[in-house]
């Protein structure tokens, strides 16, 4: 049971990417949110919802494994994260590609309040900095969308 709970912790091995394993989570989580997106709404929606307990709950586990507060190769909050920058937005390689950018800008910079959220104990901590960091990078997409329609 622990392997499996590894093993999607760090998104199917993804986290254990030698160069930005957090940039390598978030493509794992692309051909996810395809298959996903074709869920229809509200189903969708509660489907992220329950994934981002799951995955706060993994994270979780995966830390007490590690020994290690919101260690690198924990990456189902970067995959939680990008399936909410694409949540409401077209599936067309133009927003796929922006989104995934605008997410690991937004990951990266974290502007607030994500660096305080990173200080929530627990999985919950590991996973809500990348939630709003999706939050932000959706906004982002959403005005593209704007522009563009």
């Amino acid at each position: 049971m622990n392997r499996f709970i590894l093993l999607l912790a760090s998104g199917l091995g993804a986290g254990f990417s030698p160069f930005a394993p957090g940039t390598a989570g978030t493509l794992v989580a692309i051909p996810i949110e395809l298959v996903l997106s074709r869920i229809r709404i509200p189903v969708y929606e509660l489907t992220l919802l329950t994934f981002f307990f799951f995955s706060s709950w993994i994270a979780e586990k995966a830390q007490k494994h590690w020994q290690k507060s919101d260690d690198r190769r924990i990456v189902i909050d970067e995959m939680m994260g990008y399936l909410l920058t694409m949540l409401w937005i077209p599936k067309t390689l133009l927003f796929i590609s922006v989104g995934f950018l605008l997410f690991r800008l937004f990951d990266i910079v974290k502007p607030f309040p994500c660096r305080p959220l990173e200080k929530v104990r627990g999985g919950f901590g590991v996973v809500l900095d990348d939630v709003f960091a999706g939050i932000y990078a959706n906004v982002g997409l959403q005005f593209l969308r704007v522009l563009i329609e």
